[in-house]
């Protein structure tokens, strides 16, 4: 059984904290910066059919699935089955030994992007060759939204790096 908190710990820094406290979670819809609606640590909110909800179009879907907000307690859950949906995926994906870091940085990252960009990777397909030295610099690639660098997804990305190092 694989030992998730580095992964929970690092994702709480970086998802659905306004304030920077990460002791406080955002626990009403919000949009992030790549434009979907989520709630508590990241969580993508869906409609009753699957699909995502994204800008502004959708903005009084989102807040009706979630008109009273969220508790600590349900942000927490969410996090919980995000997360060990993640590592599901990273967990069929990775085809060689790594350790716990070296996987908590990755269900970070695959969290961030989301599966389809993760299995699709050039960093999984490196870590698959054996290639992990490599895997530090592939991170570092996923700096952007919009075509754009942004500082917080750079942040996280060190964050990611540090992990996978320590």
């Amino acid at each position: 059984m694989r030992n998730l908190t580095p992964a929970i710990e690092l994702i709480k820094h970086f998802e659905g904290i306004e304030d920077g406290d990460p002791t406080t979670v955002n626990l009403d819809p919000y949009m992030c910066p790549a434009g979907y609606w989520t709630i508590g640590w990241g969580h993508v909110v869906t409609n009753a059919k699957g699909r995502q909800l994204a800008g502004l179009r959708d903005r009084q879907q989102a807040r009706a699935i979630y008109p009273a907000g969220i508790t600590m307690a349900e942000a927490e859950a969410l996090l919980a089955d995000d997360v060990r949906r993640f590592a599901a995926g990273v967990e069929r994906l990775v085809k060689v030994p790594i350790n716990d870091n070296e996987f908590g940085a990755l269900v970070s990252l695959a969290f961030n992007i989301g599966m389809g960009h993760f299995s699709g990777s050039s960093l999984l397909g490196l870590i698959n060759k054996g290639a992990l030295d490599w895997a530090p610099k592939e991170f570092l690639r996923w700096n952007k939204s919009g075509g754009r660098v942004l500082p917080g997804l750079q942040r996280r990305r060190e964050a990611e790096v540090a992990l996978w190092n320590a």
